[in-house]
């Protein structure tokens, strides 16, 4: 059971994330890892990779990636391709992502996103009838694995009232050199400053980023195993990765279904009602 002691709910509620190491075990982080390399290996970019190209019209590239929900997808760095249109470096160091159903398609994933731990976390923060929305493996690639700007976890998955909490999975050592993760502690209670919104047209944010102050952001280095429960307002990022090193990670973001309604502005719309972590 992970349920949380005073003291950590204490510290999430002022802070607006939570480290709880050795989360995971190795065994389930080395099935987790095996699965995607092998997820990797058989995947076909060539069947996908006009998709990626800038060339592309916006249209393929919007499609993949609402189909996604209810798949696994594959999604590459910005900097993956050279200007001919071609992979620069191996695939398998390319890639930016993997999402958005693996908690749901492959067996690792699966096992451990529907897990007694994960269910007895969420209950501890007071949900009701919590579903995984979206599942995320992100490589942060040696080099080339590009930053995450600023940004809050419930402008991308809204409900009313808010009720999005991300549960970030260390699945290597994170640290600054490796792109960890970086917070502004207690930002979350400043609420949410904007919505990224699907229409007819694609996806949008319905008003520009604030600018944040380098200064007030503070690093979340975790070993492996280690996980990072994240505020649905928390204002976080990650920098690129410029060590030698990989920086994997496993991400699920979980919203209540009870005392709150999924906004149909969603950029997820799911054609399946997700089956909740269990219903209290």
């Amino acid at each position: 059971m992970t349920k949380l002691s005073s003291e950590q709910l204490q510290f999430f509620n002022s802070q607006g994330y939570l480290v709880i190491e050795s989360f995971a075990s190795g065994d389930e982080i080395e099935s987790m890892m095996k699965t995607m390399e092998q997820l990797v290996d058989k995947f076909d970019y060539s069947s996908t990779a006009s998709i990626f190209s800038t060339k592309n019209q916006q249209q393929l590239t919007d499609d993949y990636f609402f189909d996604s929900v209810e798949r696994v997808s594959f999604f590459f760095e910005e900097k993956a391709f050279g200007d001919d249109g071609n992979l620069k470096q191996p695939k398998q160091l390319s890639i930016n992502k993997v999402g958005h159903a693996l908690h749901e398609i492959e067996p690792a994933f699966k096992k451990f996103s529907s897990s007694e731990k994960i269910s007895s976390l969420m209950y501890s923060l007071g949900y009701k009838r919590p579903v995984v929305m979206q599942s995320m493996y992100i490589f942060k690639q040696p080099g080339i694995g590009g930053e995450v700007v600023p940004h809050q976890d419930n402008s991308f998955l809204y409900t009313e009232p808010q009720t999005c909490t991300g549960l970030w999975l260390a699945l290597e050592d994170a640290n600054t050199l490796n792109g960890c993760l970086w917070a502004i502690p207690g930002s979350h209670k400043n609420g949410l400053v904007r919505r990224f919104l699907r229409d007819e047209d694609g996806v949008k944010f319905d008003r520009p980023s604030p600018s944040y102050d380098k200064k007030d952001f503070v690093p979340i280095e975790v070993k492996a195993g280690s996980m990072v429960v994240i505020h649905g307002d928390l204002i976080h990022q990650s920098f690129e990765n410029q060590s030698p090193k990989s920086r994997h990670a496993y991400s699920l973001h979980v919203v209540d279904t009870v005392g709150c309604t999924w906004a149909l502005e969603n950029w997820i719309r799911r054609k399946v009602e997700p089956e909740p972590l269990f219903v209290s």
